[in-house]
């Protein structure tokens, strides 16, 4: 196939342009992360509802009051989880979301009630899953960015975690992704899985193998802890792999490339994002656990 020169222009541009947004918003400050958050999380919901309704038409009946509701009650459920850290003078997020969670949990069903042609529980479960799977996820992610008075002094530097281990995920998942494309194109001979054939066995365990190494290695040269930084690292990289097959599976089950196209010739957020979403929640567990 013919080199498209066009092709690669728009790709790299956009590519430049998500990264520059991306490290904007993950180290300006809490806010321009919380901010950064919330558009992904409303640009997956998005996404999400329309694989959903071409998967099942039936969800496409779902009134107006049901799409944007679950979506708000979704976000309302990050303003909980950013516990004390985010401030509006005297007033709290956390105790914002917490209300909103609870005004949701009574507000929704009514509205499915009343406004619904027929009650569908299918349709409710759909928007349930949607809850788990991107809602949840940005919220831990969320309140990993939180994490309360979490400095850490190693060999006379300072670290705030609530910083540092949401980069841990995030460049673990992207070190991780491009690692396990190179040994993949090198030496992959053997498919991973059916759901997405141009990964193999060798890229992917490749792919882990070196993100370990690549995040082990920063954190010693930073002086954080390397067992906890090998730890996420691999978390990160295992549950990445399986967010990008789920994600791919249910592009499959609609049968679409991309689950959108907010960046051209990169795909949605869905598409961009998918790792992250399964990662975060098992990192959150690991860090609550054994970290904090």
């Amino acid at each position: 196939m013919a080199f498209n020169w066009q092709t690669f222009k728009t790709r790299s541009l956009t590519a430049i342009i998500f990264v520059v947004v991306m490290l904007l918003g993950l180290l300006w400050n809490q806010w321009s992360f919380f901010i950064l958050f919330s558009i992904i999380h409303f640009g997956c919901w998005f996404e999400y509802q329309r694989i959903i309704g071409l998967i099942d038409k039936g969800y496409l009946e779902i009134t107006p009051l049901h799409k944007y509701g679950v979506m708000i009650a979704g976000w309302a459920l990050m303003l909980y989880f950013t516990n004390n850290s985010y401030l509006i003078g005297d007033l709290r997020l956390h105790a914002i979301g917490w209300w909103l969670c609870l005004l949701f949990a009574f507000v929704l069903p009514i509205i499915e009630i009343l406004f619904a042609r027929h009650m569908n529980l299918r349709n409710i479960g759909y928007s349930a899953l949607g809850l788990i799977y991107i809602s949840l996820s940005w919220s831990l992610m969320i309140g990993l960015r939180s994490i309360p008075d979490a400095w850490m002094s190693t060999g006379g530097k300072i670290f705030n975690l609530g910083l540092v281990i949401p980069l841990t995920v995030i460049f673990s998942i992207w070190i991780n992704d491009t690692m396990a494309y190179i040994v993949g194109s090198l030496i992959g001979k053997t498919p991973l899985s059916s759901i997405s054939p141009k990964k193999t066995w060798e890229g992917t365990i490749g792919g882990i193998l070196l993100c370990i190494a690549t995040i082990g290695l920063i954190a010693y040269l930073l002086g954080l802890s390397v067992g906890d930084a090998c730890v996420i690292a691999a978390i990160s990289a295992i549950f990445g792999t399986l967010g990008d097959l789920l994600e791919s599976k249910l592009k499959r089950m609609a049968n679409v490339k991309d689950s959108g196209h907010i960046m051209p010739g990169h795909g949605g957020f869905l598409d961009r994002f998918d790792s992250l979403l399964i990662a975060t929640p098992v990192v959150w567990i690991y860090v609550k656990s054994f970290v904090l």
